[in-house]
């Protein structure tokens, strides 16, 4: 097994959307992760393409918006009282969550909702730069995995995350810190997750997200990159609670690049420290 597959494999561990709520803290790239930067499409043709699709986007959501002012009812129904038929992130009425375990968002409902939103959360807890830090990444793991799961992982992430070769691989000290300089990225943002099963005190689970991964810095050669993935995960209702059994990751679905000019190391620095992260709730 090659470097890049362990990662792969240790790292994190889906057609309903996520919706968002309570800017919070902290939210995984480069070669390490797969994937690897798209090139630039240059051509009049891809360039109409793409603005005329965002065009569109920004008209559709401006039509399901409007009409405001519609309580329960228009949030999730149309005019007539019924239910409307492609409303897929109208929201639940139920509380997302209860309370944090760790600074990790926990305490979900026993539902197809609780299991869709324990998955982002947690997705984003797992491809964040907290695992590059031991304790913090104890405190995840120990979070997110059931207990059977978290014991059998953890020496594996430790050696994985500890790997001198995989450190200075992807840019980072030997003790694991950014170069001076350097801001060093690992974020995950969820951009949808669908319930492939949901039976008993099971569920399995699907997210496809993006991901940010890589050194913001002017001498760096990791500068932050793109990719793109969906990771099913096995969940089981444990302690009153969902917990992460056990994990496939794939590449994509990957969009199509716009024609925009990359940001400067500085800018993307910047951004990273004052953008925080979500909590994320079907």
């Amino acid at each position: 097994m090659s470097l890049d597959d362990e990662r792969n494999d240790s790292l994190y561990g889906g057609s309903g959307e996520t919706r968002t709520r309570l800017p919070e803290g902290e939210g995984g790239g480069q070669d390490v992760y797969g994937g690897g930067r798209r090139s630039s499409r240059s051509s009049s043709r891809s360039l109409v393409t793409v603005v005329g699709v965002v065009v569109v986007l920004i008209a559709a959501i401006a039509f399901a918006n409007r009409g405001g002012g519609g309580g329960e009812e228009s949030a999730g129904r149309g005019g007539d009282g019924k239910k409307a038929g492609a409303d897929p992130t109208a929201a639940s009425g139920a509380r997302p969550v209860d309370g944090k375990t760790s600074g990790i968002p926990s305490g979900y409902a026993k539902s197809e909702q609780g299991a869709q939103s324990a998955t982002a959360n947690y997705a984003v807890a797992l491809g964040s730069a907290d695992m590059f830090k031991p304790a913090l990444r104890h405190s995840i793991v120990n979070t997110v995995y059931t207990p059977a799961a978290a014991a059998d992982r953890q020496p594996t992430l430790d050696k994985v995350y500890s790997g001198k070769a995989f450190l200075t691989g992807i840019g980072l000290n030997p003790d694991g810190s950014a170069p001076k300089g350097t801001t060093f990225v690992s974020r995950i943002i969820p951009v949808g997750t669908t319930t492939k099963k949901l039976s008993g005190n099971s569920a399995t689970v699907e997210i496809w997200y993006s991901s940010l991964f890589g050194l913001a810095g002017e001498s760096t050669k990791n500068p932050v990159s793109e990719s793109w993935y969906t990771n099913t995960y096995e969940l089981r209702w444990i302690g009153g609670d969902w917990k992460v059994a056990d994990f496939k990751q794939k590449d994509g679905p990957v969009p199509v690049g716009r024609d925009q000019r990359a940001s400067t190391a500085d800018d993307m620095a910047k951004a990273v420290e004052e953008y925080g992260g979500f909590t994320y709730a079907r």
